[in-house]
């Protein structure tokens, strides 16, 4: 249960920051900044990114949650590749190789 809730939330984080990155896309200025509403959206998703965070720390040592936090470069270029059609090459594919067994050693 405890590690679908780190799951959870570096999806939720690497969701923020994807919505992001699309609502920029379709600003122009300031003003409009505040008038888009998947910034908005990615604003919330890092904050409920953020609380998940928080309620792992109760369970889980600050040593292991917070580099755990890391898998969220495993969901961002997942979500970039399925929906912004960036492409995914060799070098990302063994820095992401990387990321995880760093993960999974530190869950050991």
């Amino acid at each position: 249960m405890i590690w679908a809730g780190v799951l959870a939330m570096t999806l939720i984080g690497a969701m923020g920051a994807f919505f992001l990155k699309a609502g920029m896309d379709r600003t122009d200025g300031l003003i409009s900044l505040f008038r888009e509403p998947r910034i908005w959206l990615g604003g919330g998703c890092y904050v409920a990114g953020a609380l998940c965070n928080v309620l792992l720390l109760r369970f889980l040592d600050y040593s292991v949650v917070y580099p755990m936090t890391a898998i969220t470069y495993v969901w961002s270029m997942a979500l970039s590749a399925a929906f912004l059609g960036e492409r995914i090459g060799r070098r990302k594919l063994i820095g992401v190789a990387a990321i995880l067994a760093g993960v999974l050693i530190l869950s050991l």
